[in-house]
């Protein structure tokens, strides 16, 4: 159990080509931007973001395999700035095994704790307390190429925690894995933390692993923090557009609009679309005429509705997934997506009409992508 701050952390690479498409970085380019957050003890963080935004980076300063170039780290209020990554007291599994083949499974476990001079009965208690958590102890007598790509991430996991650190980090744990056994293991991981209750962060960038698996979620891009917070505040609530376009699947719709002012009120107007949708009245004290903005909706939150006075537009495509339809209509030079669990079969230029929800829809500014406060008495 621990509780991890990190106070205006900055890492920068000075020797060569060292960000994640191999292109080398300037001496005043940083793959980690004054990153600052607190992690609760026992709490389950999940730092989400696109490929190249730091987030492994974060988790290898952490862990103590790279040094940090400024800031701040502290694991219970004692800096870690300095300390080796053994002293840490941490657990680490990579996206890849790195399992020993020569050794059974029993020996991989057992291999850090018997290193450290741990006698073999406590290792045999600690391997008997740990192998049931993820469901590796029918495994121990086996070598790992026998295992499959789960049976060996499981291990990998295991062997992580085997010596009870006080914070668990997981790098990339099921990127290997396909879509069933991706499903399977977050459910043991998530069973495992609160069965183990130690401070645990995963690194991904498959939103899914993240809403589903952590209590809280930190979003990262081009190294900087953008949002932190719960799944349903990250979602409900994004500070900007780029957050409101990464988190949801299917993603948010964005839509950039001009705001047009009519005597019936103030309408979202699109370039190279007579669509028009009219603005939530309580946007009226934040909009005005001529206004450029960007207008967010998530897919589940536009209805096909038979209101007359609903907006009319043409099905651009249409696509049955079986448990849900999505349907794709053609606004200008964008697309806005929405799904509907309704039966019903469209094909492209049948003319339906649009309702929003309109207490699900964002106001993102035009320049700078943030998200648009209103008063919430309006």
């Amino acid at each position: 159990m621990a509780r991890l701050t990190l106070q205006n952390v900055y890492k920068r690479y000075e020797d060569g080509p060292k960000n994640f498409f191999g292109k080398p970085l300037k001496l005043n380019d940083y793959a980690v931007k004054d990153l600052s957050f607190a992690c609760k003890d026992r709490s389950f963080i999940g730092i989400l973001g696109p490929s190249g935004c730091g987030k492994s980076t974060t988790l290898r300063m952490i862990a103590g395999l790279e040094k940090i170039t400024d800031g701040k780290m502290l694991i219970d209020d004692i800096c870690i700035n300095d300390l080796l990554p053994k002293d840490r007291h941490i657990g680490l599994a990579f996206e890849d095994y790195a399992l020993y083949p020569p050794l059974s499974v029993y020996e991989n476990l057992a291999f850090n704790l018997k290193a450290k001079g741990v006698p073999a009965d406590e290792i045999k208690k600690s391997i008997d307390r740990v192998a049931p958590l993820l469901k590796v102890d029918e495994l121990l007598d086996m070598k790992p190429s026998a295992l499959s790509g789960g049976q060996k991430q499981r291990v990998n996991i295991a062997r992580a925690i085997i010596r009870q650190p006080g914070l668990l980090l997981l790098d990339e744990p099921l990127s290997h894995l396909d879509g069933k056994m991706r499903q399977t293991l977050r459910q043991e991981i998530k069973r495992m933390h609160r069965e183990i209750e130690c401070t645990t962060i995963i690194v991904t960038h498959d939103q899914i692993e993240a809403m589903s698996l952590a209590d809280t979620i930190i979003i990262m891009k081009d190294g900087e923090l953008q949002q932190m917070g719960s799944p349903l505040e990250v979602y409900d609530d994004p500070v900007n557009e780029f957050v409101a376009g990464f988190i949801g699947e299917p993603p948010m719709n964005l839509l950039h609009s001009v705001i047009v002012k009519t005597q019936e009120g103030f309408f979202f107007s699109f370039r190279g679309s007579d669509l028009r949708i009219q603005v939530p009245r309580r946007y009226y004290s934040v909009v005005s005429d001529g206004m450029k903005l960007t207008l967010g909706v998530r897919p589940m939150d536009v209805f096909v509705t038979d209101k007359a006075s609903s907006t009319p537009a043409p099905v651009a495509i249409y696509e049955n997934f079986g448990d849900e339809r999505r349907l794709s209509i053609r606004v200008g030079d964008y697309h806005l997506n929405l799904t509907t669990a309704d039966d019903v079969f469209y094909k492209s230029g049948d003319i339906i009409r649009l309702e929003f929800n309109s207490e699900k829809t964002h106001l993102f500014d035009a320049e700078t992508g943030a998200a648009i406060k209103y008063p919430e008495n309006t």
